[in-house]
This record gives structure tokens, C-alpha cells and sequence, in this order.
């Protein structure tokens, strides 16, 4: 592990970037959040920002960048490092890993802001114990990281676990859906716009009496019991804005319980098991640029290691 040469971590985020340097979470040496704006004022802030830490510290390492997608992570793909066919407007299309490379001279290495998180929680966090597991974040959009046996999972692409199909009762909801794309996906169901939209105010202001949790925790089980027959993951962290109401983590716990119906026969999954199975983030809002962090050690020069 290259836990002591310092490096960069970006946390490229479809509402805001952050970006930091250092090592560990508890060695972070300076830090900076501005606004997701247009790609090129968005990145010459991030450039600005490390160029100025280089002066401060030396050349750093290398810069994992964490970023909103669909994104391309291979980096024998021609497209390596690009956000491709994303909703945001402005941002299809970007090379950031090149961009960013270009203008520092370091190694960049470059995933999904969920499959950052993930690997964040697994160096540090929640999932430091399990080798197989699901990093699900509830914002702005939904996204799911996954690492099986101890590598970030990517295949064709990556996991878009926000996009999966669920059964939506039209005369329960008739709220046709957020996402562009899907309408009611996972995502256009159950992100934090979509609440904002069915209930006419925004999640944060609804009282935890309120008929959206239970909806909301109802469509997140069912997600949750689909990815559990489908990945058989070992742990479930679940971050993002809309998960901050500390009444949605037991129902969502209470429902997957009586969705699977015991038919997988696992200790974890057992009465009372699911505390410590469908868990939140224990880096909270640093998951991302901590992974972030965690991306770029991978990447440093063997000579390092």
C-alpha cells in the first residue's frame, strides 16, 4: 500500500466538486468544495487548486478522480476518463482524466463517484471486513458502486444500479417518474428531485409521519432484494442526502426482511441481523473524495509501492 506519498483526490460530483489532498482520512492537508458549473471552469478550479498544493507540497503522486457518469473507466478505452452520455447539461462528452492530466503532469486514475465511495468504505470505512458488497447512494440521483472479491467491479461498463425496473403500482403512485431515460427507474422513483416532485416540497422538509417514507422505503427494499439475489453481497451501505432521515434505514431494514421471505438462508439476513447488514456510510459525506484518495494510491508507480 502507498499509504505515505501524498496525492489527490477529486469527488467529481454532478451538484459540487471537492477536491483534497492527502493520505488517510485522518491526514487530509488542505481541502476545497465549489460549485459543478461548465466543465471547463469546473476543472481549471480543480487545476488551480492542485497546481497550488504542488507549490505548497511537491508533485504529488497521483489524482483519482471520483466523477458523476455514465463514465468510461478503461483505460484501454479511447474514451478512457470521459463522462459520456450524462443528463448534465454541458458535460457529455468531457475527458476529464485528459484534461486534468495534461495540466499537472500526474497519473490519473479515474471510476465512478459510487465506485469511489465504495472503495473509500472498504480502506476505511463500513466495509473494511467484507470483500464483496454494494456502496448504494440515494441523492440528487441514485448510483451503486460494487466491489466483488476485493476488486471494483466494472464489465461492460459499470453498475448502473439507479436504472434497474421496479414494479410501480399506478393507482398506489401515479407519479410517473424523474429519470429521463427510464421515467420510473429506481432513480426516477426514489431520488431526492423525485420526492421534491411527487409531494410538492422537498424530502428534507417532509415529517417523519409523512406517507413518502414509506413509499420511499417500500421501492428501496425491493431494489435492495433484487441486488441481493442478484450479487449476493456480503454488506449494503446506503449514503446520499436522502438517506440523512435516520427513520428510513429500519424501514428499509423491515421490508427487505419480509421481501425475501427467508428464502436466502444467511446469518445476516436473520431476525435482528440486518442492523449490521444494510448499514450506513461510516466516512458520511467524505465517502467520495476519500475514495477519490484511495483511486490515485492504486495508481501510483510501482517504485512507490
Amino acid at each position: 500500500m502507498h499509504a505515505s506519498l501524498l496525492v489527490g483526490g477529486i469527488e467529481a460530483g454532478g451538484t459540487k466538486f471537492v477536491c483534497a489532498v492527502g493520505t488517510a482520512p485522518d491526514d487530509i492537508r488542505a481541502e476545497v468544495r465549489f460549485p459543478t458549473t461548465t466543465p471547463a471552469e469546473t476543472l481549471a478550479h480543480a487545476i488551480t487548486f492542485f497546481q497550488e498544493q504542488q507549490a505548497c507540497y511537491g508533485q504529488l503522486g497521483a489524482i483519482g478522480v471520483a466523477a458523476f457518469g455514465p463514465a468510461d473507466p478503461h483505460p484501454a478505452s479511447p474514451t478512457y476518463g470521459y463522462i459520456t452520455t450524462t443528463p448534465k447539461p454541458g458535460w457529455q462528452h468531457t475527458n476529464v482524466a485528459g484534461m486534468l492530466g495534461a495540466a499537472l503532469g500526474v497519473p490519473i486514475a479515474f471510476d465512478t463517484d459510487v465506485n469511489g465511495a465504495a472503495l473509500g468504505e472498504h480502506r476505511w470505512g463500513a466495509a473494511q471486513d467484507v470483500a464483496t458488497f454494494i456502496y448504494l447512494t440515494i441523492g440528487t440521483g441514485v448510483g451503486g458502486g460494487v466491489m466483488v472479491n476485493g476488486s471494483l467491479l466494472h464489465g461492460l461498463v459499470h453498475p448502473e444500479l439507479g436504472h434497474i425496473r421496479l414494479p410501480r403500482d399506478p393507482a398506489a403512485d401515479p407519479y410517473a417518474g424523474h429519470c429521463p431515460f427510464h421515467g420510473d427507474c429506481l432513480e426516477g422513483l426514489t431520488c431526492g428531485p423525485a420526492l421534491a416532485v411527487r409531494w410538492g416540497v422537498p424530502a428534507q422538509h417532509l415529517s417523519p409521519e409523512h406517507p413518502a417514507w414509506a413509499l420511499q422505503a417500500h421501492y428501496l427494499a425491493l431494489a435492495l432484494q433484487s441486488f441481493i439475489c442478484t450479487l449476493s453481497p456480503q454488506r449494503i451501505i446506503m449514503g446520499g442526502g436522502v438517506m440523512a432521515q435516520p427513520h428510513l434505514l429500519p424501514m428499509i431494514r423491515t421490508n427487505v426482511q419480509r421481501y425475501l421471505n427467508g428464502y436466502i438462508q444467511a446469518a445476516a439476513l436473520q431476525e435482528g441481523g440486518l442492523a449490521d447488514y444494510i448499514v450506513a456510510p461510516r466516512l458520511g459525506n467524505q465517502a467520495g473524495v476519500l475514495g477519490a484518495i484511495a483511486l490515485a494510491q492504486q495508481a501510483l508507480p510501482a517504485a512507490h509501492a
